[in-house]
């Protein structure tokens, strides 16, 4: 690559003022959500159409340039960290949903596009988008197809890539792709489904098309708080016996409260070692009747309090705690790691216990949230990085988090993704033939690796 030559063609692209290439303009840019890597890249261009997308693809497969695409940087996993010889694509102003269609149920919108604007815009209709990842107030569309986001409500809605029909993408060679389609149906091999979650190895997706749902006519929220985790534990494992399928089952631990106390004043219940947010929704007699199943279930672990939402306002002070977990922890730690392996539901109380024992060895404390009715566990690792060892010790407990995950038969990720943190352990949970296959695709996509270099493959 001539740098200079590179560069020059750049600035024919983009103007002077959304090509950012001082240290200054830059920092913002070298790192995301998981601050422990940061790296800086050559120059940061801040994108306003789909063609200064195209335009600027096209250049990097010309001098053979890494690219990184990125929205709002809320990656857990260092899914948008910079390559040092590479630029990073800034999409956030390609925000605009260009279409809703209420007849059809979809909506085509562009990768800056902020996951809530889209049920936003929707709500009007009686429809909103289904995932909801606890970033979605500043999340991008774009950041949820590249690591298949999820959220509560994932364990009856399933994840990004069950609510994605269609994808406008420029793959890395320069060369505009259209899969999928605005039906509900398709033939074929399932290339959207390919697409969602390769973590933006394989370009830039410039339009979405997402699917919609009606909103439920009856929503039942629940939060209890209990004595101890293994009896908030046993409530989950016997709602999952009964058969209910709610809509949400989030569990907290004593310190993931603590910090919702902190930050948001929650409200939960005093003295509580553990909090459930169960959540029902669906036709008003189906909710009923699931609800007063699910009352006895509660009651019979010995709850310390049980609170019902009254109404919607009171549903979103119910939830907002639990939304704002983890960035809450910064009250309690100037640092963390969160992880997001899963296990089976069935082995959620071995894997609590374990992550318990590890953390005692390891010296540090650990806070607890998770989508129990999915398994899939955010512990959040609280370190000091300014104390020597410190992030060494949290990196070791993270590592063990995730050997355990796939020990137990589960994932080294629910939905954060790998990025550059779980490198190491994709070739512990996938055998040889597997991650051959998987760098063989990468490959005959972008040959060069420009593509978000460094990540996934």
């Amino acid at each position: 690559m001539d740098r200079a030559d590179f560069m020059a063609a750049l600035a024919r692209i983009i103007p002077s003022e959304r090509l950012l290439t001082k240290p200054a303009q830059l920092v913002p840019f070298e790192s995301d959500a998981l601050t422990s890597f940061h790296k800086r890249p050559l120059a940061v261009v801040i994108v306003e159409s789909t063609q200064e997308v195209v335009e600027t693809v096209r250049l990097c497969a010309r001098y053979e340039v890494p690219f990184v695409p990125r929205g709002s940087g809320t990656s857990l996993s260092g899914g948008s960290l910079p390559v040092e010889t590479g630029i990073v694509i800034a999409l956030n102003r390609l925000n605009r949903i260009i279409r809703l269609d209420p007849e059809q149920r979809i909506a085509v919108v562009q990768p800056g596009a902020i996951n809530l604007e889209v049920s936003r815009a929707a709500a009007p209709y009686g429809l909103y988008y289904a995932p909801d990842p606890s970033s979605q107030s500043v999340c991008t569309i774009g950041g949820n197809i590249s690591f298949n986001s999820g959220g509560a409500h994932c364990l009856k809605y399933g994840m990004t890539s069950n609510h994605v029909l269609g994808v406008k993408a420029i793959l890395p060679n320069g060369e505009m792709i259209e899969i999928g389609s605005e039906s509900q149906e398709f033939v074929g091999p399932d290339l959207v489904g390919l697409y969602v979650g390769t973590e933006g190895t394989f370009g830039v997706a410039l339009e979405i098309t997402l699917r919609l749902l009606p909103k439920p006519a009856a929503i039942r929220t629940i939060l209890a708080g209990f004595h101890s985790m293994e009896a908030a534990g046993e409530v989950v494992a016997q709602v999952v016996a009964s058969g209910l399928l709610p809509a949400a089952i989030e569990l907290m631990d004593v310190l993931a409260i603590q910090a919702a106390e902190a930050a948001v004043h929650a409200n939960y219940p005093a003295g509580a070692a553990a909090v459930l947010i169960i959540e029902l929704d669906g036709d008003v007699q189906e909710v009923e009747e699931q609800f007063r199943l699910l009352q006895d279930l509660i009651r019979g672990a010995s709850p310390i309090e049980v609170r019902v939402a009254v109404d919607e306002a009171d549903r979103m002070r119910i939830w907002k705690g639990r939304k704002s977990a983890f960035s809450a922890v910064g009250r309690l730690s100037p640092d963390f790691i969160v992880q997001d392996g899963v296990v089976p539901r069935t082995r959620l109380s071995a894997a609590l216990a374990e992550i318990d024992q590890k953390s005692t060895e390891a010296g540090i404390r650990v806070a607890n949230v998770f989508h129990a009715g999915d398994g899939n566990l955010h512990p959040l690792i609280l370190f000091d990085g300014r104390i020597s060892g410190a992030l060494e010790r949290a990196e070791w407990l993270a590592g063990e988090i995730l050997t355990m995950c796939i020990r137990m038969g589960g994932s080294i990720t629910g939905e954060h993704g790998v990025g550059v943190e779980k490198h190491a352990f994709l070739p512990k949970m996938f055998g040889v033939e597997d991650m051959a296959t998987m760098n063989r695709l990468r490959r005959a996509v972008d040959p060069h690796e420009i593509s978000n270099r460094g990540k996934m493959l």
